[in-house]
């Protein structure tokens, strides 16, 4: 691969995407809403690396920005080999009690921008028969989370979208994988709002670059599916197909009001 687009490259899992295949020599288009950040990752990356690193700041919640990201890569004549998709956000609380533009902006940048890029990126793999999208999803894809109920419900697209995307482009030359990770080190928690209590029973996170690590192994080995995070994990994404729905879903409406 030569050149790697990720969104939400500022912090987190997409900033150490960033550092992991600019480690491998990879060229990247970072994309995020903060320009300061960006520049001074796209800085560290070019003299610790000798890579090109463009910048694109967007908000991908605005209508029009990933038109927007794909035609200055296009202005720049970049052809876009890795596409990820890791911008995204939750949100917890009661949902009628939870601001509505928030909500709203949750499906606009985990699920439309997520759509959107990939229609627009998929295209020119296809056609060069050669590319990679990977779309970050969460171990909440695989329940209905009270209090975080519209950003389970984002994932979850997330998760049955990228898998019918791997199975409709095998033979294409286009590889796509959906990674699932758990709590990861990442501004999530804070950006989520969860109360301070929450901070106690997260107090393991998973390394953001063994996340990352796990997630490029997947891609290189062809799998649809990364759940990331240790053995724990892949116990949780297995057990609600052994539980009543019912069952499982109040019994996570206790463990996440009790936050």
């Amino acid at each position: 691969m030569k050149t790697a687009l990720i969104t939400g490259a500022s912090s987190g899992i997409g900033e150490t995407f960033a550092r992991e295949l600019a480690s491998q020599k990879i060229d990247l288009v970072i994309v995020a809403r903060s320009q300061e950040k960006l520049e001074d990752l796209a800085q560290q990356l070019r003299e610790e690396f000798v890579i090109k690193v463009e910048v694109i700041v967007e908000d991908l919640t605005k209508t029009g920005a990933t038109q927007r990201v794909f035609e200055k890569t296009s202005a720049k004549g970049l052809t876009i080999d890795l596409l990820i998709n890791n911008a995204g956000f939750g949100d917890y609380g009661t949902f009628d009690e939870r601001n509505l533009e928030k909500q709203v902006n949750m499906i606009q940048l985990n699920i439309t921008a997520l759509v959107e890029l990939t229609h627009l990126f998929l295209p020119g793999m296809k056609e060069r028969r050669n590319g990679a999208i990977i779309n970050v999803a969460s171990i909440a894809a695989y329940v209905s989370i009270p209090y975080l109920s519209v950003y389970s419900a984002t994932k979850a697209f997330v998760l049955s979208f990228s898998e019918a995307l791997w199975a409709e482009n095998k033979n294409t030359g286009v590889h796509v994988l959906v990674l699932c990770p758990g709590p990861t080190e990442s501004k999530f928690f804070e950006a989520a709002e969860f109360p301070a209590s929450a901070a106690s029973q997260n107090s393991n996170p998973a390394s953001a670059t063994d996340v990352v690590k796990e997630a490029l192994n997947g891609l290189a080995k062809k799998q649809s599916v990364v759940v990331a995070g240790g053995l724990a994990n892949n116990f949780i994404v297995n057990v609600p197909r052994f539980l009543p729905r019912e069952f499982l879903v109040s019994s996570l409406e206790k463990n996440f009001k009790s936050i």
